[in-house]
């Protein structure tokens, strides 16, 4: 019987001590959960003409066959009429294509490029 009650009491003191380190740590992991994350392209609100000039670029770099279906799909981000590029694209030409037609379109002093040249990243069919 006393082994037992040795056995419960260093049980329910192991308890005790996970639960105050619980109720310590609670704060510290709850500041965690409270910080903003950065907004992504589907939480940037667009009125019309950030519409209507996001609709111009893809339209225009879309329609350039010469770039791969990577260059197609970077992400073109406005706000306010200031264009921002974001993705990968293959070469340095594509880079400098799609810069120039965003450039083209909004303004020079306009457009952010965050474009970087890499390989392809997106797996292939045969995969």
């Amino acid at each position: 019987m006393k082994r037992t009650f040795a056995c419960n009491a260093a049980l329910l003191s192991q308890l005790a001590v996970v639960s105050a380190g619980l109720v310590l740590c609670g704060p510290l992991f709850a500041n965690q959960e409270a910080q903003p994350t950065p907004p992504t392209a589907s939480d940037v609100k667009q009125d019309k003409s950030d519409r209507e000039l996001t609709r111009q670029i893809r339209k225009a770099i879309v329609s350039d066959k010469s770039l791969s279906t990577q260059a197609h799909n970077v992400k073109i981000l406005i706000k306010d009429g200031a264009v921002t590029l974001k993705g990968q694209v293959k070469t340095d030409d594509e880079k400098k294509a799609i810069e120039e037609k965003a450039s083209g379109i909004a303004g020079t002093s306009k457009v952010t490029s965050e474009l970087t040249v890499g390989p392809n990243t997106s797996k292939s069919r045969s995969e």
